[in-house]
């Protein structure tokens, strides 16, 4: 058995030139180009899946070699499984090839064989070299160029492959940052077989999701929660740009904004035990995309103003020509375009291989003392303990039951909200459910009313556009209305969440 650690990396056929003059500037062992032939195997419910396994037949000049790959793991881009691989006379699979140990128990080999069918093929040209790091690493780089074909439908690959043959993980992210220089590149999460699975299933988009809870046990230590976080957050985030680099979707690129954001606090919420400036360059780097996403909020009011019509505005005599200014509004934030230019930015990929590196090489242990290094080793739990009683204390402080607010007010305490509820998700699943659903809800609430605030915002900023008087008093008087109507709800959801009994320690 091996385990194949790489780095995918979706490109453009223009890279091409690009790799060339990188390649000539590096110590080239050897180089190879060679025409790749892959039919992967399944049963028909698809049980290898399942378990996340993969089985294919490789075929190139006259060698065939069966390769099956069990479930690994998968941090931005950085792909770590087990592969064994054994070579064959035959294009039919045979599963004896393969030590038993191989297979989860809970799996049935030999039923397995009888069911097995081709599912897809990969087939594509691979240009090949082995390049010798400063390190004395050396790692194989493979541009990839050809289709994945299934039930006559076929799709693209281009793509770059690093992996590592001997040395250290951390020549990998060297390189690809080296390759990166010049944008055009995003780190891969779909391997070619995910991309066959989905071409054999008919696949037409994956669903956006909201960020769920981080995983969390109550063995765990601090460090393993930390770590967790922020690799939960990346998963959903790598998932959310592949949305939206094939469809566009305009909530996908939020949702990906929302992993940033716990990101974020997770170096906030451990900023006790995790030295600052050993994050101090990550976060200035996600500070500054934070800053490339914020017009998403803007974007995010107006589709929902405009859903269903206009309704919102279904009583204004100006409904349509709101509606066109909403959509003008609109046209001229960031395109498509825009956004797909700044996912294959040399900034943007360097960040994901600065973080990613940074995750798996543990880079805030040098910065740490015995003193840190024992909070890192401690039990979750204290730790949760005293970081959301810290929370709950702010929250309190500036939604105080006892004061007025405002929409001003409203909008200067939002981000400190998000980032409480933020800090919520890191710890979610070490407490009862029931409990912590009950008083999560009404600030949850609050956060949704802030927003909805923030849309009514969008409509006075166009109250000046309004040529007739007597249009600009009726909708201030509307938007008045439905400010106050607005604002008394969550006064009294601020109020219910105030007098709350907090569901930890």
């Amino acid at each position: 058995m091996e385990t194949e650690i790489e780095l995918k990396l979706f490109v453009s056929p223009e890279f091409s030139s690009h790799l060339l003059r990188k390649i000539s500037e590096s110590k080239i062992l050897q180089q190879s180009s060679r025409m790749l032939g892959n039919v992967y195997f399944d049963t028909p419910e698809q049980i290898l899946r399942q378990h996340d396994i993969g089985l294919r037949i490789r075929r190139y000049d006259d060698v065939y070699v069966q390769t099956l790959k069990t479930a690994g793991r998968v941090v931005a881009g950085l792909h770590q499984r087990p592969e064994y691989n054994a070579e064959t006379n035959s294009t039919i699979p045979d599963l004896t090839l393969h030590p038993v140990d191989a297979w989860p128990e809970s799996v049935d080999v030999a039923d397995i064989q009888q069911q097995l069918q081709p599912l897809f093929s990969t087939d594509f040209e691979r240009q090949q070299w082995l390049v010798a790091m400063p390190d004395g690493s050396q790692i194989e780089l493979a541009f990839d160029q050809g289709h994945v074909s299934a039930n006559g439908q076929t799709t693209p690959i281009c793509e770059v492959e690093l992996e590592l043959i001997s040395g250290q993980t951390d020549a990998l992210f060297t390189l690809a940052r080296e390759l990166c220089t010049e944008g055009g590149m995003r780190l891969g999460n779909l391997s070619k077989a995910a991309r066959g699975y989905r071409l054999a299933a008919g696949y037409e988009g994956d669903d956006v999701k909201a960020l769920t809870f981080v995983n969390v046990e109550p063995q765990d230590s601090v460090e393993t929660v930390f770590v967790n976080t922020l690799e939960h957050a990346l998963g959903h985030w790598h998932y959310h740009e592949q949305i939206f680099a094939e469809c566009h979707d305009l909530a996908a690129l939020s949702e990906l904004k929302n992993a940033l954001s716990l990101i974020r606090q997770a170096f906030v919420v451990f900023g006790g035990v995790i030295p600052r400036r050993a994050s101090a360059l990550i976060r200035q780097e996600l500070q500054w995309l934070e800053g490339e996403l914020q017009w998403l909020n803007e974007a995010s009011n107006i589709v929902a103003i405009q859903a269903e019509k206009g309704s919102l505005l279904k009583k204004l005599n100006t409904r349509k020509p709101l509606l066109q200014q909403l959509d003008a509004r609109f046209e001229a934030l960031p395109t498509a375009s825009d956004m797909l230019q700044l996912l294959q930015s040399a900034r943007y990929c360097g960040l994901l291989l600065d973080l990613s590196r940074w995750i798996l090489s543990r880079g805030w242990q040098p910065f740490l003392d015995d003193k840190m290094r024992n909070k890192l080793a401690d039990n979750i739990k204290p730790f949760s303990d005293s970081a959301l009683s810290r929370s709950w204390e702010e929250l309190q402080d500036v939604f105080p039951s006892s004061r007025e607010l405002n929409r001003i007010d409203y909008f200067d305490q939002q981000p400190r909200l998000l980032r409480n509820l933020m800090s919520g998700m890191c710890f979610a699943e070490l407490y009862d459910e029931g409990k912590r659903s009950y008083f999560r809800m009404p600030w949850q609430d609050l956060l949704q009313g802030i927003e909805d605030l923030h849309q009514l915002d969008v409509v006075r900023s166009l109250v000046v556009l309004q040529g007739d008087e007597e249009d600009q008093a009726q909708i201030e008087k509307w938007l008045s209305r439905k400010e106050e109507s607005l604002i008394h709800a969550m006064d009294q959801t601020r109020q219910m969440g105030i007098e709350l009994t907090p569901y930890w320690p």
